[in-house]
């Protein structure tokens, strides 16, 4: 982008709602760390690492021109590809809660997963500036690039990872809504979306637990309902100012490893509907400036670039939050609070 200035207040809200997460991962953790690795700062410690790493690459990448972005995007995007194949094969991917799709470094791991949301923002934002011209044209300018977003869908659904599939998806298709791709098309592309996740609920026994667990989750309060339960008894004592920090009693092995997907029940229980109301507050700081960014840009690839990426980190905010409070089945999205 032309302008070489930092958005103060995008990078502050930034750096706060992580130093927030740091927090609350300590919290949320520290009781489970102790017990498990015998060190109440093992994820925090991890944490912090990489929140001083995360700062320093985005002041760096800040620096880097976009347009190398653009010229890189069929190598980013073949990158990402290979990734998410290499992760399959067993003995190079990880399994982890029943998903393949980690690779393994010692104590930590990477999700190539990741990597394709990146790529495939940058990827489809290039596509779209290059074809402005043919986007209403279903045949020629939408459905090659729909082709593109379901081959990377289909191999993050072999790990199987749903939820960064759907995050993926939905922030595409909110790409290609507003690059002016016909409303009618949406519609038709909808109905067929509802088809497939009925197609894919019903062929993974594992998915129609979820759904049943997310109608009645004291069906099964032990088993598939176990953590939306844990979840709803940490949130509804939380109140208007919660019950102070460090004072959950979920996080004492009721609510499975908090620190991660619902690592927002702790924070509802600690800090309450205010604490609730801040949190979210701050992805809206976020996203909004992200979109007065876009707005300002009059490179197409800049702006559907910048619109990918706010759109990323609020569906993944939104679906997360809908998991945590019961809203919609268990889906495996993270908070971004955490990595």
């Amino acid at each position: 982008m032309k302008q070489k200035y930092i958005d103060i207040i995008l990078f502050l809200a930034v750096i706060i709602l992580a130093a927030f997460g740091l927090l609350m991962i300590y919290s949320s953790s520290s009781i489970w760390a102790e017990y498990k690795f015998n060190d109440a700062f093992k994820f925090i410690k991890a944490q912090g690492l990489f929140y001083i790493v995360g700062i320093i690459l985005m002041l760096i990448i800040s620096k880097i021109d976009y347009n190398l972005y653009k010229k890189k995007a069929n190598l980013i995007i073949g990158i990402c590809f290979i990734l998410l194949v290499l992760v399959l094969i067993p003995g190079l991917g990880t399994v982890r809660n029943g998903s393949r799709s980690w690779f393994g470094f010692g104590g930590f791991g990477i999700q190539p997963s990741e990597f394709a949301k990146i790529g495939l923002i940058i990827f489809v934002s290039k596509y779209l500036a290059n074809n402005s011209k043919e986007i209403r044209n279903i045949k020629k300018g939408v459905l090659p690039i729909i082709g593109i977003i379901m081959l990377f869908f289909g191999l993050i659904m072999l790990e199987p990872d749903f939820g960064t599939g759907m995050v993926i998806v939905l922030t595409l298709v909110c790409i290609l809504f507003i690059s002016g791709v016909k409303l009618s098309f949406f519609i038709k592309i909808g109905c067929a979306g509802l088809l497939g996740i009925v197609a894919l609920i019903i062929v993974a026994p594992y998915r129609m637990a979820r759904i049943v667990s997310f109608l009645n989750p004291w069906s099964d309060p032990l088993g598939s309902g176990f953590q939306i339960i844990q979840s709803l008894y940490a949130i509804g004592p939380g109140g208007l100012l919660g019950m102070g920090f460090g004072n959950s009693i979920q996080k004492h092995f009721y609510l499975p490893e908090p620190q991660t997907d619902f690592i927002f029940s702790i924070i509802s229980e600690e800090f309450g509907f205010l604490g609730v109301l801040i949190v979210c507050s701050f992805f809206f700081i976020i996203f909004y400036r992200s979109l007065k960014i876009a707005m300002h840009q009059e490179d197409l690839f800049a702006k559907y670039l910048v619109f990918g990426l706010s759109f990323g980190i609020l569906i993944q905010a939104i679906l997360n939050l809908c998991v945590v409070i019961g809203l919609i089945p268990v889906t495996g999205v993270a908070l971004l609070l955490h990595s």
